[in-house]
């Protein structure tokens, strides 16, 4: 496989646990593309600053080694986790981090006026997660984020990303709120129910978007989720490159495993 076209991203699963079950945050992308109008998980592309070797020392209970072991690469690992609290806290609102003291932020409250200002400063590149860490005495938990699955854009794409999902959990004193511009609509709503709007069409997807909602539907609590996803290795989340062909003047599509898969 080339990968010399391919984008490194990074996409994260918001869960909570609710008196009826998981769910899971879903916001609409706005009109713009790529992923225009879909409904997807908060995430995006490795920034530049993700890479900043610092910002190990304000990670909890993970190291760039450990996660890039985690991840099969070589190093720069940690980058992803850290893309996700970022992509997180820029898209939604959510800052998967807690104060140095072992206090709680508490963004629904007293903690929400501040926070809002860094999360604007930081979507207009005035800041980054290093300085607002080192700016608060933050500890982010990169301990509360597992590796989910592991997709790249099928080679008829011009754009093509090298994405992978990770799950986490929704901190508490945290409720999440869209940006209103990237991200024009958001949801908390239990997998099984996204897969059935989906279907419906009322909720327009993309493949890995409903392949991931398939897996997440198999756990009715996502802290057992999370708890499960921590004990997996590289070797249990392969790639998956889906393959699509015309045949007979109809567009197919192929997930490895497929019969057919290898032919094409």
């Amino acid at each position: 496989m080339n990968k010399l076209n391919l984008t490194p991203a990074a996409t994260v699963l918001v869960l909570k646990d609710s008196p009826d079950g998981m769910e899971v945050l879903m916001v609409k992308r706005s009109s713009r593309p790529p992923f225009g109008d879909l409904f997807v998980f908060p995430g995006g592309k490795i920034d530049e600053s993700d890479f900043n070797n610092k910002i190990e020392d304000f990670c909890d209970g993970v190291t760039d080694k450990e996660a890039s072991i985690n991840l099969g690469l070589d190093s720069g690992g940690l980058a992803y986790w850290v893309a996700c609290i970022r992509e997180c806290f820029e898209e939604v609102g959510i800052l998967l981090a807690k104060k140095k003291s072992g206090e709680d932020l508490d963004l629904d409250g007293v903690d929400k006026h501040k926070y809002q200002k860094y999360r604007e400063m930081l979507l207009n590149n005035e800041i980054d997660l290093y300085n607002i860490c080192l700016e608060e005495n933050l500890i982010l938990m990169p301990q509360q984020i597992a590796p989910f699955s592991h997709w790249i854009t099928p080679e008829i794409e011009t754009r093509r990303f090298d994405t992978r999902f990770f799950i986490a959990h929704l901190p508490k004193h945290q409720t999440g709120e869209h940006d209103g511009s990237e991200l024009i609509d958001s949801v908390w709503i239990s997998p099984k129910e996204a897969l059935k709007k989906s279907r419906s069409g009322e909720m327009p997807m993309i493949m890995p978007t409903i392949k991931n909602l398939e897996q997440c539907a198999q756990f009715h609590s996502g802290s057992k989720l999370l708890e499960n996803q921590r004990n997996l290795s590289n070797e249990d989340i392969p790639p998956i490159l889906p393959k699509f062909f015309k045949e007979d003047g109809e567009w197919r599509g192929l997930l490895p495993g497929d019969k057919g898969y290898e032919d094409h």
